[in-house]
Formats: C-alpha cells, structure tokens, sequence
C-alpha cells in the first residue's frame, strides 16, 4: 500500500476522532506528496519511495527545528505541538538505526574508501548517504563521519 493511501486512510481517522494536532501533521504531508506529484520530477502517478522517504525527513526537520525557535523564544505550547506533529511524521519514515550501528557501517565505508583525513569526508558521505538513507538522520552520519576522520 503507498505511502499516500496510508495517509488518506489515517487523515480520515483523525479526522472522526476529532484530533486536530494529528489532522494537521497528516494533511502537510498529504499537501507534500501532492506538490511532489505534480511536480515536473515525477513522470508516474507513483511516487517513488526514496523520494517519499526524503520527503517525510524534510517535514521532521522542519518541525524540529521550528520547535527549537519557538522553545528559544519562549513559546512552550506552540514548541510541543511542531514535537508532536514531528513525532507523527517520523511514524512513517523505516526504523531508524542505532548509533552503534550506523557507526560500523561507516568505518566499514572508512575502511573501504581509504579515506584518512577530513579531506576525504565528502566521498564518505556521499556514499554513506545513498546507503543509510532514511535509516539514519545526515546529521549524525556527518558527525560519525567527522569524529572518525579526525
């Protein structure tokens, strides 16, 4: 079952159950998977799981983030529902990895690239990216990656 018939099915849910919060979480993603249909990138109806996968850690991010200013400017309600409509959307994304885990695989990239030195950070990444993604935040696999090669 795609990603947009599971958020339709849970939309209408939310919905009879009158949750506002969790209405409005699935309805920026809904809007988001529209916009990425209509958009020039896709030349299917379907949209591709990667794409969908880049796109749920788009809105967790940006709920994130936006929580983070509004916990800075002192506004605690507005900051604790962007962190809850942020932990509805990461209900979608695949389980996130470890720490331990995330960092065996990029020594193992380490490892196979030869890679001694901060210079070679963007060819680790570049590759740790493409296989960890959605598995684990950019963020931490840049900070693996910058802890190793230093």
């Amino acid at each position: 079952m795609s990603l947009e018939i599971i958020i339709n099915n849970d939309i209408k849910q939310a919905m009879l159950a009158k949750d506002k919060v969790k209405l409005a979480a699935l309805r920026s993603i809904k809007a988001a998977l529209l916009m990425e249909k209509t958009g020039a990138d896709t030349s299917g109806t379907e949209i591709p799981e990667t794409v969908e996968i880049k796109l749920l850690q788009k809105q967790v991010k940006q709920r994130k983030e936006a929580a983070t200013i509004y916990r800075e400017n002192g506004r605690v309600e507005l900051a604790e529902e962007e962190e809850f409509q942020a932990a509805i959307i990461e209900k979608y994304l695949p389980e996130q990895m470890s720490m331990e885990d995330v960092e065996n695989i990029v020594k193992k990239i380490v490892e196979e690239t030869g890679a001694s030195s901060i210079k070679d950070m963007g060819r680790v990444m570049g590759m740790a990216s493409k296989q960890l993604a959605g598995k684990a935040d950019n963020k931490t696999i840049s900070g693996i990656v910058k802890s190793l090669l230093s």
